[in-house]
């Protein structure tokens, strides 16, 4: 059973998930180093640039358990890095063992090899983690949109009434988006790679075994091995941020729309109810939406960090200073609260409680005043558009003024009756008639999602 350790326990609970805490932990950076120590090991012995006999012992001690995180850190704020303190303690740790295989450790590497190949591992173990919970989400939120296509709520422009929607074409929105935040993250996941360069990008410690090394360790790390080593270039690493970035505001308006719906005086929407949920610690009444606050933080909070990202690739020569080193722990803690919102989310649209009967009921709120359009169009067939909206327009404000039903305004007017009739009149004031191509947009939004349900099994 793996033991996370949150970096701050009182609000990382909140914030992040825990398979994000685990795969960032101090101890998941060590270990992640070490997994590379080892392959390049056994990848050097493979190629014969070390002795075979070295390897056992090499991987025996790389374990993360095995060292101090609190002494390594210590020495890494003199040495620069935590990968120089690192390979000190795991050669001392092999040559206890066994002094002739101490000779080969982190044999031909840089430090930056090491922390870069471990942040690729790091990422990969936190990208199947987030994607599992970004495919839970998006399967909620397709069930949501195929069982809500025809529940009538109102469309709201300028946080205003505009029109008759469907709370299916919203969640049909939420989920279009969501599809393509996993494609983008997809693609970007495709450029992780293997770090493996040497002191300046050149392999020379290796002399003509170089390429046949990084061959092989890249197998033993199951990661792809890219054209040439890319220390200095960090296109991979804000490619994927701004995928990360790009998704918290995907989860961010989702956050906000749903908040928005759970006031009191909208009532059509609800995060799930629990004990201890969105309490107050004065109001009794209370029922606070928890999710959407961390979906709205993390939006608020992750343009900065990726924005810390894009400045940051910008390095200098064969090997970047200030710009490499602003990375990690900016990039961990962008995974991290985007995997927080992820799971939130998740759990949010699995748990919605939806309010059809509010969402019919706030439809009827102006009166009839939000079918003012669907009046004007079907006028418009008879008397022209502009005299048709002038006349919708001055029956909206009678209507408006008086407090009465638009239906009822408009009945009164011998020119329109004569022109639609009593029944067509009914027919203009059904919401789910005025709701256009909701269902056409509700069954593309489904037809690509389960394309890429069918892309990615």
């Amino acid at each position: 059973m793996t033991v996370l350790h949150h970096a701050d326990p009182l609000l990382d609970p909140l914030f992040t998930s825990d398979a994000a805490a685990d795969a960032f932990s101090p101890t998941a950076r060590l270990q992640a180093m070490l997994e590379f120590e080892a392959a390049l090991a056994r990848a050097e012995a493979a190629v014969g640039v070390i002795p075979t006999h070295a390897v056992p012992a090499i991987e025996a001690a790389c374990k993360a358990d095995l060292y101090d995180l609190d002494a390594l850190g210590a020495e890494a704020a003199l040495a620069g890095n935590t990968a120089i303190p690192m390979v000190k303690h795991l050669t001392r740790t092999v040559k206890a063992a066994d002094e002739e295989s101490s000779r080969y450790v982190h044999w031909g590497a840089t430090s930056q090899d090491a922390m870069d190949s471990g942040l690729m591992l790091q990422l990969r173990r936190f990208l199947d983690g987030l994607d599992a919970d970004l495919a839970a989400l998006a399967g909620g939120l397709a069930e949501l949109a195929d069982r809500h296509r025809a529940t009538p709520m109102v469309a709201r422009t300028w946080l205003q009434h505009a029109l008759p929607t469907t709370f299916g074409l919203k969640a049909a929105g939420w989920l279009d988006a969501l599809g393509r935040d996993r494609q983008r993250i997809a693609a970007a996941s495709k450029r992780i790679a293997l770090q493996f360069g040497g002191a300046a990008g050149t392999l020379a410690a290796l002399g003509d075994a170089g390429p046949a090394v990084a061959e092989a360790l890249a197998k033993e790390l199951d990661l792809p091995l890219p054209a040439l080593p890319w220390h200095a270039s960090r296109d991979r690493v804000t490619e994927l941020a701004s995928a990360l970035g790009i998704l918290a505001g995907t989860l961010g308006t989702l956050g906000r729309d749903i908040s928005l719906m759970m006031q009191m005086e909208v009532a059509e929407a609800f995060e799930p109810a629990a004990p201890g949920r969105g309490g107050s610690s004065t109001m009794p009444h209370k029922r606070n939406p928890v999710s959407c606050a961390v979906l709205l933080s993390t939006a608020i909070r992750a343009p900065a960090l990726v924005g810390g990202l894009l400045a940051a690739q910008v390095q200098e020569h064969e090997r970047g200073l200030g710009g490499w080193h602003a990375e990690w722990q900016a990039l961990p803690d962008l995974c991290r609260l985007v995997a927080g919102a992820a799971r939130h989310a998740r759990e949010t649209v699995a748990g919605l409680t939806v309010d059809a009967e509010r969402m019919r009921a706030n439809l009827d709120l102006t009166r009839g005043l939000i079918l003012a359009e669907a009046v004007t169009m079907a006028l418009g067939d008879r008397m022209g558009r502009m005299a048709a909206h002038s006349r919708v327009a001055e029956a909206s404000r009678h209507a408006a003024k008086a407090a009465r039903p638009l239906r009822d305004v408009l009945a009164e007017d011998a020119e329109v009756m004569q022109a639609l009739g009593a029944e067509a009149l009914d027919r203009l004031f059904d919401p789910l008639r005025y709701t256009g191509a909701a269902a056409h947009f509700i069954d593309r939004v489904l037809d690509d999602h389960r394309s890429q349900q069918r892309q990615q099994n």
